[in-house]
């Protein structure tokens, strides 16, 4: 196995998806160990800090990448496993914004109302422990919160020489910012330029579904990935499966086209397991499916529809490309 390692340099940050030339080729097959900066450029330290003051907007969200995978055309699949995220710092950050978040008003739900107070929680991370503490600004709560690392940010370039900022999640991924982009979770994208030029970025150390306020606990990442490539089945809309569930990400706006993108998606995905005629996978996932909201706080907003394998007899999606790289994963800890 062909092990990559890499730790970019801030010069070496992308901040698109598209547009930005591939930092590093890589062969189907490799273990990456990458490194990502949090959401905020790692600028947010304390919480006397204000984003307002210490954040450029035209910095934020950077990513590690992007990567060109050889052999990689449109209309593959690329294929993205998590083999372990672990905090890169004993800290991490979020904070209300001016103008953004779930629960105010902003540039695209435009309201009269002055913006919220601009305040930064910082959390102290125990590794020993597997918690980050909560402590409250404005009133009298400390409380350990177990660690459930994820990324909020995973794509591929655009298609049509689109680029689009890091911050907005679509068909080619993005800042998706759903918990569901876990270890021991495989991505599925669809490969819409040569080399697929895929990122990664956005460590969350937890986030809550919907993100509410817009900002996870973020954190600087230590990521360890294996990327592989599926010749053609490229999905409309991104992919996840784990061992117990398969799930599909819609982005859009308002939250009913995101969460109806994921449901589509998830209807054409039963239609290639079991051969479904679009209206008996329809009826099947009413009964079955589930419905997190990944975030409602991004230019496009992000809805999952996930369905538990138990619930249906056992099929190998993508030639049970998960399954293989799971025992490559359990493979590459030791190295």
């Amino acid at each position: 196995m062909d092990v990559v390692e890499f730790s970019p340099r801030p010069e070496q940050y992308a901040w698109t998806f598209g547009g930005a030339e591939p930092i590093r080729r890589v062969t189907p097959g490799t273990l990456m160990k990458l490194w990502t900066e949090d959401a905020f450029g790692g600028r947010l330290q304390s919480a006397s800090d204000k984003p307002s003051e210490k954040l450029d907007m035209r910095e934020v969200n950077p990513q590690t990448g992007p990567f060109y995978v050889e052999g990689a055309e449109p209309g593959d699949t690329l294929a993205i496993h998590f083999v372990d995220l672990q905090p890169a710092r004993d800290w991490a950050a979020s904070a209300t914004i001016p103008f953004f978040g779930g629960l105010t008003g902003t540039d695209r739900t435009a309201m009269l109302h002055e913006p919220l107070p601009e305040l930064t929680w910082i959390y102290q991370l125990d590794r020993e422990r597997q918690v980050v503490v909560f402590e409250a600004q404005r009133s009298d709560m400390r409380l350990e919160l177990p660690v459930e690392p994820m990324l909020g940010t995973v794509g591929v370039a655009p298609a049509g020489r689109e680029v689009r900022t890091s911050l907005v999640p679509d068909m080619f991924g993005g800042n998706m910012d759903t918990p569901e982009m876990r270890a021991g979770a495989t991505c599925y994208l669809g490969v819409n330029v040569e080399g697929a030029l895929f990122s990664v970025g956005d460590g969350h150390y937890r986030q809550g579904e919907g993100e509410s306020c817009g900002t996870a606990v973020e954190g600087a990442m230590n990521v360890t990935l294996i990327v592989e490539l599926i010749k053609g089945h490229a999905p409309v809309w991104p992919r996840i499966e784990q061992d117990g569930h398969y799930a599909v990400v819609g982005s859009s706006r308002p939250l009913e086209d995101a969460w109806r993108a994921s449901q589509v998606g998830m209807i054409t995905w039963l239609g290639e397991l079991y051969g479904l005629d679009r209206l008996d996978a329809y009826q099947l996932l009413t009964q079955i499916s589930e419905s997190p909201l990944a975030n409602v706080v991004d230019a496009n907003y992000s809805a999952v529809t996930k369905v538990a394998k138990k619930l249906l007899p056992a099929r190998d999606a993508y030639d049970g490309m998960h399954r293989y790289l799971r025992q490559q994963a359990a493979h590459a800890l030791t190295y």
